[in-house]
């Protein structure tokens, strides 16, 4: 019985299996960036890829998409050129490299993919050359030439002085007996190599390049009868001892030595894995102020956070990098590893000094500076590396410094720098007051802080938490950046001094003489009850000037009608509290008479109903206060929003009007709805 068609795409994937679709198998990052090299020069003909050469160097990339627009590697500018991609080879008078390079053995296939000196080297030994042409399959990790000759004359000279003990060996180590294609080779994967049957480490990373013990995969899946060859850029020997043992037997690393004994971190580095340590060498420990030194060394949490900064979570040889990446530590920070040239860069610096020394667990890359995560410092340490310093030196005249380098648990506030382009305050007791009003008693993460939250500060006093849609506040000062977690202390950037509620709204009103008028009003509107108890008010406070700017017949109505009166000020109160800092271009507030207040801000300027506000964020415990220098009408109030809302009725009723008159058409028994609607326009 035929197979009905809608069946017929089911069918196949079962008799493909899980791990194919109609599209073959899922392809490995090599094959994908092959694929797009090959995309990039199919218009030089059939099999011709696109290659990436670094100028004045003979280094060739296969490019990726991004490469490929940036024309750049590690910084440094390229060239592009174009070749038979790998197994195809050019034909006279044909475009491209239409034919498929002949199959010969392993020994014959190593000349053809340009691995002369290895070929050289397998006849120099008894046993190797009638191994690779004859029966089997095998895998070869085949130097380059420009590899072997990269070796130092003394490397080669104890090679090719015993060619059938060190050269053999040096030749199976690179050799696995059983046929490895690239998308076989997994990253963080071992194959068992021919020789003491010692391992070689694989890496592919999602950039497309392959390492083979740190040496790059240059042209991949050469096909022979009896097996494959791989390019690669180096000769490669073999691992012994892992990256505990390395620490243990290299002078320079003493200091190293001693920090991950007192950490307890030698059982991570002797364990199975594959990591990549940024290694600090003696002189990097030596770059950092002694009391800075002693203080991590001193304390255990610290000095983990410190060395699990320099660990990465996977193995990352050099020449995988080929632009900037982001990798993850064990600390859980982010290190933004680069390379500029041949150097290879931590956060923009080039400070590794010695790269790609490979162990059985991962690599290890020397640096001489070190990696001091944020978990690790005081708060005068991360205060040094953010915008905050005159903030910090005011805390330091003030006398508050063992707060910000001591054991204690705490958050501080820190505006920045900017916030006192106009000067700085004097320290006198006040002023301590209200530095110690920026020092909140518990160290917080901003991520957890919640509206309506109260924090204690060690000045004694309560801040409230606001939330809103684009900003985090603390009372009238807004978080600027990502807050930075030190050891005990949390930094918050704030965008300007805190002013924290002195008394109620009523108290804030009663103590400026700007508001007497304002005071005598809502007295007489009998509103300071409500000023006065606990609340979450935005109150735009007309000062004496708006109501002395008022018509004096319309001011004295207004005074002598409590009624009208209270309405009116209770549109100058928002039913939340809203400063500065939350505005965004529009806020549309709802006031305690019922109408909604628009209040925007636009280059630090607020304004309600597009009245400028003369003076922002006087902080109460029940709100906040605006000072204004008009008086604020509310839509019915005002002749030209009536003339608006009667406009908008009379289109409503014209509306309904003309949808009833064509129903009317269709039915006689809607005539008399419409005749009243008429009746309706003509009043």
């Amino acid at each position: 019985m035929a197979l009905p068609l809608q069946l017929l795409p089911l069918a196949l994937a079962l008799a493909l299996g899980p791990a194919a679709t109609l599209e073959g198998p899922a392809k490995s990052p090599y094959q994908l960036v092959l694929q797009h090299s090959r995309l990039r020069g199919r218009q030089h003909g059939p099999n011709v890829c696109a290659v990436q050469k670094l100028i004045g160097t003979n280094k060739k990339y296969f490019t990726n998409c991004k490469q490929w627009y940036q024309r750049k590697i590690c910084g440094k500018s390229t060239v592009i050129s174009y070749e038979c991609c790998p197994g195809y080879e050019k034909v006279p008078g044909e475009k491209g490299c239409p034919a498929a390079l002949p199959l010969s053995n392993l020994y014959e296939t190593l000349g053809v993919v340009g691995s002369t000196t290895t070929q050289l080297y397998t006849d120099r030994t008894e046993k190797l050359r009638p191994e690779m042409e004859g029966p089997g399959s095998f895998t070869i990790f085949a130097p380059s030439n420009e590899a072997w000759a990269s070796l130092s004359a003394e490397v080669l000279d104890s090679l090719v002085s015993n060619v059938n003990i060190e050269l053999l060996n040096a030749l199976r180590y690179h050799m696995v007996d059983r046929r490895v294609l690239t998308d076989e080779l997994k990253h963080g994967m071992s194959l068992t190599s021919m020789y003491q049957n010692s391992n070689i480490q694989i890496h592919h990373y999602p950039n497309g390049i392959v390492t083979v013990n740190c040496a790059r995969l240059l042209k991949a899946d050469h096909h022979a009868t009896n097996g494959v060859v791989h390019l690669i850029d180096k000769v490669i020997s073999t691992i012994s001892n892992n990256i505990q043992q390395i620490i243990e037997i290299e002078d320079t690393f003493e200091t190293l030595r001693a920090a991950v004994a007192a950490s307890g971190l030698n059982t991570l580095l002797e364990s199975d894995g594959q990591f990549t340590l940024l290694a600090p060498t003696n002189e990097a420990f030596e770059k950092i102020p002694a009391e800075t030194l002693n203080r991590i060394l001193g304390d255990p949490e610290a000095l983990k956070d410190l060395l699990n900064n320099h660990i990465l979570k996977s193995a990352m040889c050099a020449e995988a990098i080929v632009a900037g990446m982001s990798m993850e530590t064990l600390e859980g920070t982010t290190l933004e590893v680069g390379c500029s040239g041949d150097m290879l860069t931590i956060n923009g610096k080039a400070i590794i000094s010695n790269k790609d020394t490979l162990a059985t667990n991962g690599v290890i890359h020397y640096i001489d500076e070190l990696l001091i995560p944020d978990s690790a410092k005081t708060l005068f340490e991360l205060a040094a590396e953010s915008d905050v310093s005159t903030a910090i030196d005011l805390f330091r005249q003030a006398g508050l410094s063992t707060h910000l380098s001591g054991n204690e648990r705490l958050t501080l506030l820190a505006p920045l720098n900017s916030v006192f382009k106009d000067g700085t305050p004097v320290i006198d007791g006040p002023t301590k007051n209200l530095l110690l009003n920026h020092m909140i008693k518990d160290q917080l993460a901003s991520k957890y802080l919640y509206h309506g939250q109260t924090l204690e500060t060690l000045g004694g006093k309560k801040l409230r938490v606001f939330v809103y849609r684009n900003s985090l506040c603390i009372e009238n000062s807004c978080i600027a950046a990502h807050d930075k977690r030190g050891r005990y202390g949390t930094l918050f950037t704030m965008d300007r001094m805190l002013t924290p509620p002195m008394g109620t709204v009523m108290d804030v009103l009663k103590g400026d003489h700007r508001f007497s008028m304002l005071v005598a009003a809502i007295q007489s509107a009998g509103l300071t009850e409500t000023l006065n108890r606990e609340g979450v008010y935005t109150v735009f406070a007309p000062t004496n000037e708006a109501f002395q700017a008022m018509p004096p017949e319309e001011l004295n109505k207004l005074l002598g009608n409590a009624k009208e009166l209270a309405n009116i000020l209770k549109y100058h109160i928002g039913d939340e509290i809203l400063v500065s800092g939350g505005i965004g271009p529009l806020v549309r507030l709802k006031s305690l008479q019922g109408d909604k207040l628009e209040v925007s801000s636009k280059n630090n300027m607020v304004c309600v109903n597009k009245e400028p506000v003369a003076e922002n964020d006087i902080m109460a415990t029940n709100g906040v206060v605006y000072a204004i220098t008009s008086v604020l009408q509310p839509p019915a109030n005002r002749p030209q929003e009536r003339g608006d809302e009667l406009a908008d009725s009379a289109l409503e009723i014209f509306k309904q009007a003309s949808a009833y008159s064509r129903a009317a058409q269709r039915s006689v028994r809607l005539a008399p709805v419409y005749q009243r609607l008429l009746e309706r326009m003509k009043h």
